[in-house]
């Protein structure tokens, strides 16, 4: 590379990842380190490689390595046996994967779709440049949860405000990689659906599905999978099979016997299941034995004219082999069929009831289901896996449907899942205590727990169970930061409770996880609908809660809608409610709070009045406080302060704001995780962010911002997480901080399909003032692009805007034309700036006017020290200004520390420089060591 810097072992690790293009929260995710951690090592990684951004790092990471450009190592399953023979038939599909970008390998159930995809995938990797990745979608019951395993296999969270198909194009939009969809037989809709829209976003991804049936789509190219050829040129890839599998077992074959062994694999008809189950019988039956049970009156199943011709050599094969097992086994075999993912003995034992092996207390002896499990494995019908649980078991899918029917056949379907249903449950209430171990444990029965949640909901006897089952997942799934999933789980409880009172709070939930995933639109929805559902209940009081809070909702999160309520219709909703709230407090408070929002605008909604009158605005957010507190509900008096907050705000007090904010963070550090208290937190974070910037308190909003951009619930959507962080670095003139925390937005927010968001305006706006500071105009311009993709709105115009350009205009000596950038007077530009930006417009705009020699700069100087009064960053910008008007250089030096004590480091350097002399040089380099170009000296009109 020629830069000289040695690279640690940790950055050699996040560099090959970076080249692999996973986000900072997916690599933090496989090295098992924090997001801020990956932020570090990206960091230190640019400036090491010199590398201008982390595209550009992505694209050096082969050459930083000293190696030429390599791949990722393929994703995929490891098999258990070795691979024979399908020489042409892997040359054959090797070719059309070349050619086309979907490709669906077709064939009956055993035939050996899933290896011979492995096989071909695994040789062709090297040509994929950002990868392969394998998705197995045998537990995948429901075809709308296609991109949630996808997203999960590839290593995706989940971006809230996005669905999962959404996250997952947009994070392989510009990857070059080969996807293989497993089993899609069942969820083929599904799948089509999904492939739509992944390969029409996605131009440089291949995907190569296995199904035992086609996908119906008109960009599918068929590949159908023969049997194993029985004889070619005197060769046999199932009896070369056959052979391998019985010598693996320790029952090498003599090449004399290939005659006998053909004969088998011809009644098998080349199927690869059906002879590896056959070899595997081969230590106990020999070939005499084999070909005897062939014959064997169950070769069928019951009803073999009704059996799909292309299933029967498959059935017959395993028709025998259960044969063969003693009936204390076969119970075994079926009943375990109701698992969809690894299961140890103990679970099985919950589960399995068979003669013999019934426990008066109602479950099975762990020991005799544990010797059975082993005995089903020595026979190829269950395979052995790692789990954290310890030894578990799996039935490949073949077989698993097998014994699904069988458990059907014997009249046991029922009972057995019922048994796994009770299972589940116990599982799920198991999981509420969230451990260490707690995610790689939720995982482990996620499948099941979705499998049983399925069957259960479509059969009323077991609606109560599939209402509790629903409640449990879609709390587990939110803690899992599965919130699309969660949302959706607690609408499916919604619809399952038994009492509508039940519903309503279900839906209450819901709507808390749509906050969460910033979609104003559902929240509205639903907390409309669970007024319906209290009304059906007869709680008035209820449903005029959930009445003002929708009407709340359409004012306070305005900007998340993509179709905004009318304000009309909000007014109606608070009219009902009015009427339906009588004496409850609760009602009141909710009522008293959407007044606040809809009436006067306490939230400054984008559907709100232009103008409101500021007491009155006060005195309603301050009642809906009061009445909050008295209703005994923590997170209602959250959202109450956030209404009091935005009303002092446009009072211009930001202490009084800034204060208000500091109460909600304290009322909700103590509350438990849930939806509603998470999407309190997040807001109310960066609430207090804002307000204490307002304040000048930089140091306390960086405390918060971090904490923010920390939040578990904001990883995967990193332009999210750390807007506020780099808007305070910004003001601070933290550059490092800023150019560190500039990579994780950037490359979040590109992930995220570059959404238009509002509230990233001021982060991009700062964050392009540093590169200005920097003189690095490449990069300005790049993020002034991108600002002017999220659009310029009066805020930006005369808010943040003004702010971020004053700063550089005056870094660069240009006071004129920042006096000009900020022409009005803050009272001409009311809310938006009188918000966090009011005293920094102030002090700027008096620095401007003094260092620009305007007339009126004495009066500027007194009217600023009045309304900044009392915040310390913006109290010292402004006697910094007055001590260069009056030539003051001891008072002008003393700003120095004021700025260092207000953790404005840039400030005080600027100071220095200010003062001229032996002072001008040591501010230099603090300057220089912030990474910001030399200041130059100030000008006049």
């Amino acid at each position: 590379m020629g830069t000289g810097a040695e690279i640690s072992p940790r950055e050699a690790d996040v560099l090959e990842l970076v080249g692999a293009h996973l986000s900072n929260a997916e690599i933090a995710a496989r090295l098992c380190v924090s997001v801020r951690t990956v932020e570090s090592h990206v960091s230190s990684l640019l400036r090491k490689l010199r590398a201008p951004d982390r595209r550009a790092l992505a694209r050096r990471a082969p050459e930083a390595a000293g190696a030429a450009p390599s791949h990722p190592a393929p994703v995929l399953p490891a098999p258990l046996t070795s691979f024979v023979g399908r020489v042409s038939e892997r040359a054959a599909l090797t070719e059309m994967i070349k050619a086309h970008r979907q490709v669906t390998a077709v064939g009956p159930g055993g035939v050996g779709k899933t290896r011979l995809a492995l096989a071909v995938v695994a040789e062709a990797a090297g040509e994929y440049s950002d990868g392969v990745w394998f998705v197995d979608l045998v537990p995948v019951t429901d075809s709308g949860m296609i991109a949630t395993a996808v997203a999960g296999a590839v290593g995706l969270g989940e971006q809230p405000g996005r669905d999962m198909t959404d996250s997952v194009v947009a994070a392989l939009a510009d990857r070059h990689v080969l996807l293989v969809l497993d089993n899609c037989e069942h969820v083929t809709e599904g799948v089509a659906l999904f492939l739509g829209r992944l390969l029409a976003t996605c131009p440089r991804v291949t995907v190569l599905a296995t199904s035992r049936a086609r996908l119906m789509v008109p960009f599918e190219r068929i590949y159908p999978v023969p049997p194993l050829s029985l004889a070619v040129d005197g060769e046999s890839d199932a009896v070369a099979l056959f052979m391998e599998r019985a010598a693996a077992v320790g029952w090498p074959l003599d090449p004399p016997l290939r005659d006998q062994i053909a004969a088998i694999c011809a009644r098998l008809d080349g199927m690869a299941l059906a002879i590896e189950l056959a070899a595997a019988r081969y230590p106990t039956l020999g070939l005499d034995g084999i070909t005897a049970a062939l014959s064997h009156p169950l070769r069928m199943l019951t009803g073999g004219s009704r059996a799909d011709e292309r299933h029967r050599s498959v059935r017959a094969a395993l028709d025998w082999s259960h044969a063969l097992l003693e009936p204390p086994d076969r119970a075994l075999l079926r009943q375990v069929s109701v698992f969809m993912a690894p299961f140890t003995a103990a679970a099985a034992a919950e589960v399995a009831r068979f003669e013999g092996g019934t426990a008066e207390a109602g479950t099975a002896d762990e020991g005799i289901v544990a010797d059975g499990l082993a005995r089903l494995a020595d026979q190829s019908l269950l395979m052995v896996t790692a789990s954290p649980a310890g030894t578990a078991y799996r039935a490949l899918e073949t077989i698993r449907q097998y014994g699904t029917e069988r458990l059907a056949e014997a009249g046991e379907l029922a009972d057995a899942r019922s048994r796994h249903l009770r299972w589940c449950l116990t599982q799920a209430a198991g999981l509420t205590v969230v451990r260490a171990d707690w995610r790689a444990r939720f995982d482990l029965v996620a499948d099941d727990l979705r499998a049983a949640l399925a069957w259960a909901a479509d059969r009323p006897e077991r609606r109560a169970d599939a209402y509790e089952l629903a409640r449990h997942l879609a709390e587990l799934t939110f803690t899992r930061h599965l919130t699309g999933e969660s949302q959706r789980r607690y609408e499916q409880a919604a619809e399952l409770a038994g009492d509508p009172a039940d519903s309503a709070s279900m839906l209450r939930q819901a709507a808390a996880v749509a906050g969460c995933r910033t979609i104003g639109d559902d929240m509205y929805r639903l907390r409309r609908a669970a007024a319906d559902a209290a009304r059906r209940s007869g709680d008035g009081a209820g449903a005029a809660a959930d009445l003002a809070t929708a009407a709340t909702v359409a004012f306070r999160f305005s900007t998340t809608f993509v179709r905004l309520p009318p304000r009309e219709e909000a007014l109606a909703l608070v009219g009902e409610a009015r009427e339906r709230a009588g004496d409850d407090p609760a009602a009141r408070a909710a009522v008293a709070l959407a007044e606040a929002g809809v009436l006067t605008d306490a939230f400054g909604a984008a559907q709100g009045p232009s103008e409101n009158e500021v007491p009155e605005t006060i005195a309603r957010a301050e009642r809906a406080v009061e009445l909050a507190r008295r209703s005994g509900d923590p997170l209602a008096e959250s959202a109450a302060l956030d209404a009091l907050t935005g009303a002092l705000s446009w009072a211009g007090d930001a202490f009084g704001a800034a204060g208000t904010a500091r109460r909600r963070i304290t009322l909700l550090s103590s509350l438990p995780i849930s939806p509603s208290g998470t999407h309190e937190l997040i807001d109310a974070l960066a609430m207090v962010t804002e307000a204490g910037l307002g304040a000048g308190d930089v140091p306390g909003a960086r405390r918060w911002a971090r904490r923010l951009a920390d939040h578990p619930s904001l990883a995967e959507v990193g332009h999210r997480a750390t807007c506020r962080l780099l808007m305070v670095d910004a003001l601070a003139g933290n550059v490092g901080e800023v150019l560190t925390g500039s990579v994780r937005f950037l490359d979040a927010w590109r992930r995220a399909g570059s959404p238009a968001r509002s509230i990233l305006r001021p982060a991009v706006a700062g964050v392009a003032m540093i590169h200005g500071m920097r003189d690095d105009q490449r990069a300005r311009r790049e993020w002034q692009e991108i600002l002017g993709q999220l659009g310029t709105p009066l805020e930006g115009a005369y808010g943040y805007g003004a702010v971020f350009d004053a700063l550089l205009l005056l870094h660069r000596g240009q006071a004129p034309e920042a006096l000009e950038r900020m022409a009005p007077e803050a009272g001409q530009v009311w809310k938006w700036v009188t918000w966090i930006w009011h005293h920094w417009y102030v002090a700027l705009r008096t620095e401007a006017a003094v260092l620009a020699g305007s007339p009126d700069a004495r009066d500027r100087l007194d009217e600023a020290r009045t309304i900044v009064a009392g915040n310390p960053v913006a109290g010292a910008i402004v006697e910094r200004a007055g001590a260069l008007f009056d030539g003051d250089q001891e008072a002008l030096l003393a700003t120095a520390d004021a700025f260092d004590a207000a953790g404005c480091r840039y400030q005080s350097a600027r100071t220095m420089v200010l003062a001229g002399g032996d002072h001008a040089g040591r501010g230099e380099a603090v300057l220089a060591g912030l990474g910001v170009a030399p200041m130059a000296p100030a000008r006049s009109r």
